[in-house]
């Protein structure tokens, strides 16, 4: 076994982990990061990056198709191998040879190998070819590991060999039949990208609509939507039994609650994230393996003492997006270097170390046809705070932008305002092309910018941004 001692060791070298480590590296602390599997992780290989490029030629021909002059170019199908070597290509085709340039860039050390906590400020690594390595940390070590797909314990399952996020976003050919179980973002976007390949799809969603955690009309319109498609979107469906036929290839037979029978060719299982704890050697510094990592707003993990574990990212469960866990690698990676050299922490609400964000502004777009977007609290959320809220809807299509935008557009857009506070605490957009609307929504809730002053930040016209003033005269009457 060989021995390093450095200021801070990173479990994990996806986007929170190489975010994190840039922090403590710029703050002079030398720092390493340990992954076993590519660097960029998830993000970069199977989520973020193959499922955007995979939809956006399908939201583009959408968009298309509702403009005069050129819905008759594309009317035909997607080049569905150009696609796919787009997608290839966009994820450097599962190397991670400029990645690991970036980390040598910037000074941060990287150790090939799975990484286990082995006590107080220490990782002991086993890495290839039955290396083993210690790391010693003077200030903190950071768990970045992130999350990976829940798989649901149906009989046969594991037998049946069902698609996760990662085969749907990785897959070489396009299924004839694809069964897709979850109402969230990885089901419905999933679904809308295969579909438009040609699959035959079939969304089995246990609850009675999708996008659960949004405004129920981002749910409904996106059903509409996908229903239109061609997608046989079922609630209140829930899969009892999987098994597939003895081939490799062979079709895949779902046995349903209501005892009916489903025959596709592949299924993927879109039903929820759990953390990747379960073997990194919690139970040697008092923690259970397995389990989400409890955070203060400086990602500092609450259960170890002395205060040298971090957590950062989906692994601490405070908001699993990709974006999140930038941030508070940001936040992480600044309260430790601040404490490394005896500075005060800012931790205070929307403070330098305070990752409040998490709690108060998350954005979220989902790129679905039409796509979906929100930050802040919905209504009942706010609401369940104790909160009085006042809500303000305006339909989207009656935004001469959005005329323009594209014949026959569908959309809604919501704000919530609290009445005592006088500012936005949420706010939810569903229409095509509006992801792009979100940031000036994020900007207004966690700037927390009074109403009064929006009305004096004027839309261009005519832009579907106009909205904006279409929801403060809303509010206004």
């Amino acid at each position: 076994m060989t021995a390093d001692a450095y200021d801070v060791v990173v479990l994990g070298a996806g986007p929170t982990g190489e975010n994190l480590a840039d922090r403590t590296r710029a703050a002079g602390l030398t720092t390493v990061i340990v992954e076993s599997e590519l660097v960029g992780g998830e993000c970069s290989y199977w989520a973020c990056m193959p499922s955007k490029a995979l939809l956006r030629p399908v939201t583009a021909r959408a968009d298309a198709r509702r403009v005069p002059g050129l819905r008759g170019l594309v009317a035909g199908p997607l080049e569905t191998p150009a696609v796919l070597a787009h997608r290839d290509a966009y994820v450097s085709h599962w190397k991670d040879d400029g990645q690991v340039a970036w980390l040598e860039s910037v000074g941060i050390d990287l150790v090939r190998g799975h990484g286990r906590l082995d006590g107080p400020r220490r990782v002991v690594v086993d890495g290839p070819d039955r290396e083993r390595r210690e790391l010693t940390a003077r200030h903190a070590v950071a768990v970045c590991t992130g999350s990976r797909a829940a798989v649901p314990d149906l009989p046969g399952l594991a037998a049946a060999r069902p698609w996760t996020s990662r085969e749907a976003t990785s897959a070489p050919a396009v299924p004839e039949r694809l069964a897709v179980v979850g109402g969230g973002v990885v089901a419905v976007e999933m679904a809308t990208a295969w579909r438009a390949f040609g699959a035959k799809v079939t969304l089995l969603v246990r609850g009675g609509g999708l996008l659960p955690r949004m405004e129920p009309f981002a749910g409904r319109l996106v059903a509409e939507a996908l229903a239109e498609a061609g997608v046989d979107v079922r609630t209140h469906t829930s899969v009892t039994e999987v098994r597939r036929d003895g081939s490799a290839d062979g079709p895949v037979t779902l046995t349903l609650d209501d005892g009916r029978l489903l025959a596709v060719d592949e299924v993927l299982f879109a039903t929820g994230r759990a953390p990747r704890t379960d073997d990194i050697g919690l139970e040697t510094v008092g923690l259970t393996p397995g389990d989400w990592l409890e955070v203060d707003d400086s990602c500092r993990v609450r259960a170890v003492g002395d205060g040298w574990l971090y957590a950062a990212g989906d692994v601490n469960h405070r908001a699993l997006m990709t974006h999140q866990g930038k941030y508070q690698a940001r936040i992480a990676g600044a309260a430790i270097g601040a404490r490394a050299r005896g500075a005060e922490e800012q931790t205070g609400r929307w403070g330098a170390h305070a990752a409040t964000a998490d709690l108060a502004a998350v954005p979220q777009v989902v790129f679905t046809d039409p796509e979906a977007a929100s930050v802040g609290l919905t209504a009942a959320e706010a609401e369940r705070q104790g909160r009085r809220v006042r809500v303000v809807d305006h339909d989207l299509a009656q935004v001469a932008g959005a005329g323009l935008y594209a014949d026959g557009y569908r959309g809604q857009a919501r704000i919530v305002v609290d009445e005592d506070r006088g500012h936005l605490v949420g706010a939810t957009f569903v229409g095509p092309g509006i992801g792009e609307l979100l940031h000036s929504a994020t900007v207004a809730v966690a700037g927390e910018v009074p109403i009064e002053r929006l009305w004096h930040a004027v839309p261009a016209y005519p832009t579907i941004s106009e909205v904006w003033l279409r929801l403060l005269e809303g509010y206004r009457s």
